[in-house]
C-alpha cells in the first residue's frame, strides 16, 4: 500500500511554477520528492495537487538500481 502526502506547496513567480515536497510512504518506508508544476498562479489547487502526485509517483517508480545510497 502506498500513501501520498503533499507538503509545503508555494508559488514561485520567477519560474511561473508551483513547487512543493511530496512524501510517499510505501512498505514501511518514507520517500520525499521535490516537485515542480508549471502554470499560472490561479491554477486550481486540485490540479496542482494532481500533477504533483503524478510527478512524485513517476519518480518513486524509478528502479532501485538507479538510487544512490549513503
Amino acid at each position: 500500500m502506498m500513501s501520498v502526502e503533499i507538503n509545503n506547496v508555494w508559488y514561485n513567480p520567477a519560474n511561473c511554477a508551483f513547487e512543493g515536497r511530496i512524501d510517499i510512504r510505501r512498505g514501511g518506508q518514507a520517500f520525499r520528492y521535490p516537485c515542480v508544476v508549471e502554470g499560472p498562479m490561479n491554477m486550481a489547487p486540485s490540479e496542482v495537487h494532481r500533477r504533483m502526485k503524478a510527478q512524485a509517483r513517476r519518480m518513486s517508480d524509478t528502479p532501485p538500481s538507479m538510487f544512490s545510497y549513503l
